[in-house]
């Protein structure tokens, strides 16, 4: 009987190994993808408070979190739109929107970064690169 709860244990444990593993690769880069989300929303913030700055937007994403290799790629962009359901219709900055009102001026902030996984599965496309994007109007 011995024998047989050691077979048994010789072949669950590298299964379970295998799904601890798995368990704790999706844990870490949901951790990952929401901590970029949130340096692209720290970008929009420093966007609200000081306004149109390109090198501090970008300072403000990449030391929003503690991860290394988190960029402010696609670097941040000033357009000119008109709201939209669900969405932000691009236009010129004179023009006027459906509503009435002149189009107004928005700043679109953009983080990545490049997830690296805990072990190398076979098959999978390595690495995966995280993005997380924010826009905020400043007028």
């Amino acid at each position: 009987m011995q024998g047989v709860a050691a077979l048994e244990f010789a072949i669950a444990a590298p299964v379970l190994l295998i799904m601890l593993t798995g368990m704790v690769e999706l844990g870490y880069r949901m951790f990952e993808s929401m901590q970029v989300q949130n340096a692209a929303e720290a970008g929009a913030l420093y966007v609200a408070r000081h306004g149109w700055d390109s090198a501090g937007i970008s300072a403000a994403v990449v030391n929003a979190t503690g991860i290394s290799g988190l960029t402010a790629t696609p670097a941040p962009s000033k357009f000119c739109g008109c709201p939209a359901a669900g969405a932000i219709a691009i236009a010129a900055c004179a023009s006027i929107c459906s509503g009435g009102a002149a189009a107004g001026s928005y700043v679109q902030i953009n983080a990545s970064l490049v997830h690296q996984t805990i072990l190398p599965y076979a098959g999978t496309a390595l690495p995966a690169t995280l993005t997380g994007s924010a826009i905020v109007r400043v007028n």
